[in-house]
């Protein structure tokens, strides 16, 4: 098989397969930035995929080496629990929300690991030191079909955290219903998603065909 026998969707800005990330990825040419919301192992109703913690582990040892090998710089969004489980980050940041209504093990859960492998662009670049916890006070969440969607005021602020330049690839091997893609051109980036539930294809295609651009964070 090859990519066009995975290939959902495609315009200037983003391209979608539906398929199993095990198989697309070793066939994904390198891109600038992986940003991506991996399963978390708590038994989330998912789908085809089975959420459990020793599901999530044989995945990872899978498909990290086509992850790490995609980009120069990953973020990863792994939640709380299963941390554990990951290879080694080079700096681990923070993005923190205001409302209650997410929980964890000890109460109300506020905050998310982002899991950072690579150099800080801006200190490569020599752009200066920026922060490493992401406040996004209001999480602009859609009810969109999906169990977990990411909220896109969030999603822009961490994907500039690591993307500095217009036009830069980002890649999504976990897209669920497409934020990463959605954020991408808002700000005028572009983009792969990769996604095993034809549903989720579906509900991120209609939000890039409906999105319109702001290029920026407001």
């Amino acid at each position: 098989m090859n990519l066009s026998d995975f290939l959902f969707y495609r315009d200037d800005w983003a391209t979608i397969y539906c398929g199993d990330c095990r198989e697309i990825l070793p066939m994904i040419e390198p891109v600038d930035l992986v940003l991506t919301d991996p399963p978390y192992g708590l038994n989330i109703n998912y789908g085809t995929y089975e959420d459990t913690q020793p599901a999530l582990q044989k995945l990872l040892s899978q498909i990290w080496p086509f992850i790490d090998a995609s980009a120069p710089l990953k973020l990863l969004t792994p939640g709380v629990l299963n941390i554990h489980l990951y290879p080694k980050p080079t700096w681990i940041m923070v993005w923190t929300w205001e409302h209650t209504g997410t929980t964890g093990g000890w109460g109300f859960n506020q905050w998310g690991p982002i899991l950072c492998y690579g150099t800080d662009p801006y200190l490569k670049n020599g752009m200066g030191r920026q922060l490493d916890v992401l406040r996004c006070q209001c999480l602009d969440i859609m009810q969109d079909g999906h169990p977990v969607p990411k909220p896109l005021f969030a999603w822009k602020r961490i994907m500039l955290r690591a993307s500095i330049r217009d036009g830069e690839t980002i890649l999504d091997p976990f897209l669920g219903s497409g934020t990463t893609c959605v954020a991408a051109k808002n700000l005028n980036r572009k983009s792969i998603g990769i996604e095993i539930e034809p549903k989720y294809c579906e509900i991120a295609v209609k939000r890039l065909r409906q999105e319109v651009f702001d290029f920026g964070v407001k």
